[in-house]
């Protein structure tokens, strides 16, 4: 009999933040950028977008990966039906969370995994709802000042100094709030034989 062997695991991102997430289950893995647009098509409801890019994301990997599992993710934050994009400077920040004060902020996460030799296909949207408390200006002014997420969906760090934002957090894992839902990957991961512990 030919032996079996076992694909080996693919991070489609270069995001440090899932990286991190990853490294918690202690397996070993590899990072590729994935080259896709990611900009959203008419129409497409953030459901959709993540989704669709997520799988993007994994596929686009896959010819450099021909045995592997390639994990593809993205994420939205959305906030009263609209996406919150990245801030990139202190005043789109500052209306951001001026805008999401005293209201909840879904953040929903694409999660494919694609197995390149088979070509099976796992994907689904995780959502994760985090509820801010009524924020004053000087307090979101403050916050912004000390940890300038820029380059953050929604204006803040969840994992840092962002949590002083909150009211509560709702959801099934955190990790997905960070980019990544690790027990969803995980059940996806067993799906495939692919044993963790």
């Amino acid at each position: 009999m030919p032996e079996v062997t076992t694909p080996g695991l693919v991070l489609g991102s270069t995001s440090p933040f899932r990286r991190q997430i990853l490294e918690k289950l202690q397996i070993p893995f590899d990072t590729a950028a994935p080259d896709i647009d990611e900009s959203a098509l008419p129409d497409e409801t953030p459901q959709a977008l993540v989704l669709r890019l997520a799988e993007q994301k994994a596929k686009a990997v896959a010819s450099e990966f021909n045995n592997h599992l390639i994990i593809g993710s993205d994420q939205v934050a959305v906030l009263d039906g609209e996406v919150l994009g990245k801030p990139g400077s202190h005043e789109k920040a500052m209306a951001q969370l001026q805008a999401a004060s005293g209201k909840a902020v879904r953040f929903l996460t694409g999660l494919c995994l694609y197995n390149s030799h088979t070509g099976n296909i796992q994907s689904e949207v995780v959502p994760f709802d985090v509820v801010f408390r009524t924020l004053t200006t000087s307090e979101i002014d403050n916050y912004l000042r000390k940890e300038e997420p820029y380059n953050c969906a929604g204006s803040f760090k969840s994992e840092a100094l962002g949590i002083a934002l909150f009211e509560k957090l709702q959801g099934d894992d955190p990790n997905t709030l960070i980019g990544l839902p690790l027990i969803r990957l995980l059940a996806m991961l067993r799906v495939e034989g692919f044993e963790v512990l």
